[in-house]
Order: C-alpha cells, then sequence, then structure tokens
C-alpha cells in the first residue's frame, strides 16, 4: 500500500508589493485565503509588515514576563477583571484591549506594579497594532470575496475588540507531551506568533493532524468560532493544541528548549449573525445571533463542567 500524504497547512505570500485592494494580485491572494479558511479554517501567512527586530524582541520579552515569582503572577492578576493567568502543564496570561496604550498599560503595571516596564509595554503594544493590521487585511479580503461593501467592512472593523495571549510551554519528559489541550478559539479571528520551537499543531477536516514548522516571517491565522458562525458554516474552525513532545536529552549544557508564544485574537463587541447573502435554502442558518464576549465568558465557566460545550449549545438553531 502506498504510503498516505503528509498534510500540509496552505501558505499565501502577503508580501507582494503590488498587494492593494481592486488589483489583480489582491483578488488572487483573497481567493487564497478564502479557500484556506473554508478548506483548512487557517494557513501560513508571510508577513514583512512585522519587522524581525520586534518579532524577537517580543518573543524575548516573555522569559522576563514568565521568570516573575508565582506569586507575583497568580496574586497580582487574581481580582483584575480583563487579565487571566493560569499555570499549570503551560503558563500563560491573556488580556483585554490589547491594542490600546490603556490595555497594555494596565496589563503592564498590574505585573510591575512598583517598577513598570516601559520596554514590555511599549513592545506589545507595537506588536499587536502590526497584528491587528494583518486582521483587517484578512477580514477585508473574506468580505469582498463573499461580496461585502467596504461600508459592511468597516462596520466590522469598528465593532472589533482584541485580547492578547501570551504563553510558556516547557518541554515534558522523554517522549511525553506538555502543553494546551485541543480546543477551538472563540474568537473571529486569531493570529499566532512563536519562537523557533515547535509545538503548534491543527486538526484537519478528515481528523490528521498538521504540524506548523515556525519561522520569523511566518504567521499562522487561524479562524475562531465565532468567524465560523459569521460565515453560517463555510468558514472552517479548527481544533489546534500547543504542546512540545521531547524525543531527546536535553542540551549538553542542561538547558532545555522552551516554546514562547504570543497571539492576537480578535473578537466582535456587538452581535454576531451572517449577512442575508449567507443564508439562503442550501445553507439555512445555523445559530441565533449571538454576543461573541458573551459566548466567550459562557465557555469559560462551562468548559470545566462540559468540556464538549460548543457555540451549538449556546445559540445553535
Amino acid at each position: 500500500m502506498g504510503s498516505q500524504t503528509v498534510p500540509k497547512l496552505p501558505v499565501v505570500d502577503l508580501t507582494k508589493e503590488d498587494l492593494k485592494p481592486g488589483t489583480s494580485s489582491w483578488l488572487g491572494t483573497s481567493n487564497e485565503v478564502l479557500r484556506a479558511l473554508e478548506e483548512y479554517g487557517c494557513f501560513v501567512a508571510v508577513y514583512d509588515k512585522l519587522p524581525l527586530k520586534l518579532h524577537n524582541s517580543m518573543l524575548d520579552s516573555l522569559e522576563g514576563l514568565f521568570d516573575l515569582p508565582a506569586e507575583t503572577k497568580f496574586h497580582n492578576t487574581a481580582n483584575e477583571e480583563g487579565i487571566t493567568y493560569y499555570g499549570a502543564a503551560s503558563e500563560g496570561f491573556l488580556f483585554e484591549n490589547a491594542t490600546t496604550l490603556e490595555g497594555t498599560q494596565r496589563f503592564t503595571n498590574v505585573l510591575w506594579p512598583s517598577t513598570g516596564n516601559d520596554t514590555f509595554c511599549e513592545t506589545t503594544l507595537l506588536f499587536s497594532k502590526k497584528l491587528e493590521e494583518l486582521v483587517e487585511m484578512v477580514m477585508r479580503m473574506v468580505f469582498e470575496s463573499y461580496g461585502l461593501d467596504k461600508y459592511y467592512y468597516e462596520s466590522q472593523i469598528a465593532s472589533s475588540t482584541y485580547h492578547m495571549a501570551l504563553a510558556k510551554i516547557q518541554p515534558p519528559k522523554m517522549n511525553e507531551k506538555k502543553g494546551i489541550g485541543s480546543h477551538s478559539d472563540k474568537s473571529i479571528l486569531s493570529i499566532v506568533d512563536q519562537n523557533h520551537v515547535t509545538s503548534l499543531e491543527i486538526q484537519t477536516k478528515d481528523g490528521r493532524w498538521i504540524t506548523f514548522e515556525p519561522s520569523p516571517s511566518h504567521l499562522v491565522v487561524m479562524a475562531g468560532e465565532a468567524f465560523m458562525a459569521w460565515s453560517n458554516g463555510r468558514i472552517h474552525c479548527p481544533s489546534h493544541v500547543h504542546g512540545i513532545i521531547t524525543t531527546t536529552p536535553p542540551q549538553e549544557n542542561g538547558k532545555e528548549e522552551v516554546n514562547y508564544s504570543a497571539a492576537l485574537l480578535s473578537y466582535m463587541k456587538g452581535m454576531v449573525q451572517p449577512p442575508d447573502k449567507l443564508v439562503d435554502d442550501e445553507h439555512p442558518l445555523l445559530f441565533k445571533p449571538f454576543s461573541n464576549l458573551g459566548f466567550l465568558k459562557y465557555w469559560i465557566q462551562e468548559v470545566a463542567k462540559n468540556p464538549k460545550c460548543s457555540l451549538t449549545d449556546y445559540c445553535g438553531v
């Protein structure tokens, strides 16, 4: 029997000089983006608007963040609305309003209350703004591909809000896996950047897993459940895991490779519902209109009791 072909994530080049709305290059790339999101729910974006220096500075800064004392990380975030810390098989922070100075300053001041950390704050804000530009480009391409005008795009962008997820995954013992278990994002879009340590795996529609091989110029663009609902099921929302499999002993110097990642997640502040032209006899309405942030809150509250809780449970027709 022949060996089964190993699937690969689609790669979309967003570095073309003539990639401007209305050009043939834009239209062709938009079609690539839409096909990737409908078939895989994600793609690898070759993107040069995130400078290498900023990529390195952002990910390098996470070492200092996660090296803060455990008491500081737990205690300082315990009662802070909009800021979450978790620490188990992996560590992570999630904070709101990540593309605003107020949001990044607040997060920084919570973790460094006495001294602040202007460098971390400035780096994080610059990084999030660059990823926000990518989100807006992808959303415009999708909306135009579905025949929606610029006024629709502008209204959706105006209703967007952004969270930042920062994570550290330590290598496990030999041949064990450690990290964040299989899940799907609740966002519209998620943009993931990470260091050189491989950790992200994405599941295809037929149940196979694809490993993302990181590169400084490559970002993973992934659709969340809210985008799937907005498209009335046309866009796929993939399950994925963040984890490290260790098959070799530590390096001679005893230092183990650690995965650091930073992801920007976009949400709609208002109600999520598909445009009329995406609902027809062949594509009946799948979900009632719902609050994106309300669904996120519901999922956080319910997932511990029911790990399989879904958007269908929340607002399925």
